[in-house]
């Protein structure tokens, strides 16, 4: 008889085939192995919302049952891949703000991590900017939640910058925020860019931010004491 899961949303489409044999699929797997199988068949232009149970767990090498040892069914492990690519993709930029001395070079080296993200082989990024907009409201929620951990962690940033630099900036939460949203949304758009506009694009996109916190250091310069 052909093997049945729980899942029944994944099994409407699956072929009616006889199972495959079982050789080939591995006898141990665990949650990470089945986060990076789902991470390798989302791309671009794919999201994790189309993804099959049985197609991850083909990817993975195993059963399709083996697969609820690990995960509830295929929106748990979505949402879990969110939050691990966004816990990644805060490392990556916060190691460039990290080591940043300069309004300047704090800039520049997001940006560029951000770009590095967008050229690179991992799929972070993609998979942050996609489901924030095209996503079932689970997974926007899941994105949200990773796009509020880049703001307080970049409004703790502007403000060591600002104390280190002698610029305080006006409304430092505020400002996170316009640049966290900006980022994502210009990253969307440079992502759909032939490689060889991406790099003027970049350009562009730091010159905006450069703006946002121009501006929230003269607004700063001239707020009135209270």
């Amino acid at each position: 008889m052909p093997e049945t899961t729980p899942d029944s949303r994944t099994d409407s489409t699956a072929p009616q085939a006889k199972p495959r044999a079982s050789q080939g699929r591995r006898a141990v797997i665990s949650r990470e192995d089945l986060i990076s199988a789902a991470l390798a068949l989302v791309g671009p232009n794919r999201s994790v919302s189309t993804l099959s149970l049985r197609e991850v767990a083909r990817e993975a090498g195993i059963a399709p049952n083996s697969f609820y040892r690990h995960f509830r069914d295929i929106d748990e492990l979505a949402v879990t891949l969110i939050d691990e690519a966004g816990s990644a993709l805060r490392k990556i930029i916060g190691g460039a703000r990290t080591r940043a001395v300069s309004g300047k070079s704090v800039v520049r080296g997001s940006i560029e991590s951000v770009m590095e993200q967008l050229n690179g082989e991992q799929k972070f990024l993609h998979l942050l900017m996609r489901e924030g907009t095209v996503g079932s409201n689970a997974f926007k929620q899941a994105v949200e939640k990773q796009l509020s951990f880049f703001e307080e962690e970049l409004c703790t940033d502007l403000i060591r910058l600002a104390d280190i630099n002698k610029h305080p900036i006006c409304e430092p939460e505020s400002v996170a925020k316009a640049i966290t949203r900006l980022i994502f949304a210009q990253g969307a758009a440079i992502a759909d860019l032939p490689e060889d506009q991406r790099d003027a694009a970049a350009e562009q996109m730091m010159l905006m931010v450069r703006m946002i916190l121009v501006g929230s250091q003269t607004m700063a310069s001239r707020r009135p004491p209270l």
